[in-house]
């Protein structure tokens, strides 16, 4: 009867100590929280901005997605590029809607930043979706929609021919400053994540948070307006957050303080070393 009571005993305990163990461990790595990194125009901080070398850099440096701006070449091409003009970031001039693909391809996207990087291309939207996907993930933001009539359509066509009208994973999101044309890709394209773009305080309230969850699955606001008031209630009403752009390991740290989902900048491994 004794020993019988001391192996109960026994047994008691180690199911006590394996309880104590178990309750300190998550269940799943899900329940871990993740927040992305995403490589702003590509790793833009060490190689020039919307090229196949930023994003390659990207890439290597294993960030989670990284973001291209999205413009269309007078002849209907997509293509990669954040300014509305080619002045800045390439050898040439001129609006990019005024020229054609064959003229943007002949530009040099990358001696800007230095001469190592001279010969650099303007990609289109199609090479990098052949490069990228399954490699990382692709935000894709769509730049100066009321220049471009009728990109919405254009670009949820080439996505339906990927695919990715309905994605897994997250595997692409689409991003706007331009809430209307937001709108239109949802009602395009309803199985994609979208996310609405902050600049402006008076979109950066409760009621501004809880409007664009109508129709947004992300609510992307400047680090500079970021609170956490903001972050609970887009939380509260279904959205993910995602801030930007880190430029200092300083401005890093801070967004890293958040609950936010993810975070954009120039140079990935500032928010992976402070993570």
């Amino acid at each position: 009867m004794m020993k019988h009571t001391i192996f109960e005993s026994v047994l008691i305990f180690t199911l006590f100590l394996s309880l104590i163990q178990f309750a300190f461990v998550p269940k799943s790595v899900g329940e871990v929280r993740k927040m992305f990194t995403i490589a702003h125009r590509g790793a833009s901080g060490y190689a020039p901005e919307n090229t196949i070398m930023a994003f390659d850099k990207a890439v290597d440096m294993k960030a989670d997605y990284i973001e291209i701006d999205v413009q269309r070449s007078k002849d209907g091409k997509l293509v990669i590029i954040h300014d509305t003009k080619v002045n800045r970031t390439t050898n040439g001039e001129g609006y990019v809607k005024d020229l054609t693909y064959a003229e943007l391809q002949n530009l040099d996207a990358g001696s800007w930043m230095g001469d190592e990087f001279d010969g650099a291309k303007i990609p289109s939207f199609e090479e990098v979706l052949d490069r990228y996907l399954g490699k990382i993930g692709i935000l894709i933001e769509i730049k100066a929609p009321k220049l471009y009539p009728g990109i919405e359509e254009d670009m949820a066509k080439i996505l339906k021919g990927y695919h990715l009208d309905k994605v897994k994973n997250e595997e692409i999101i689409i991003q706007s400053f331009h809430f209307e044309s937001m709108k239109k890709m949802k009602r395009l394209l309803p199985y994609v994540p979208i996310g609405v773009l902050i600049s402006k305080k008076e979109n950066a309230t409760v009621e501004a948070v809880k409007d664009f969850s109508s129709y947004a699955d992300y609510y992307n606001p400047s680090y500079a307006i970021l609170t956490e008031d903001l972050v609970r209630t887009a939380k509260a009403e279904g959205m993910k957050v995602l801030s930007w752009t880190v430029r200092s390991p300083e401005t890093a740290e801070y967004l890293l303080g958040h609950n936010i989902d993810a975070i954009a900048t120039d140079y990935p491994d500032y928010v992976m070393l402070e993570k």
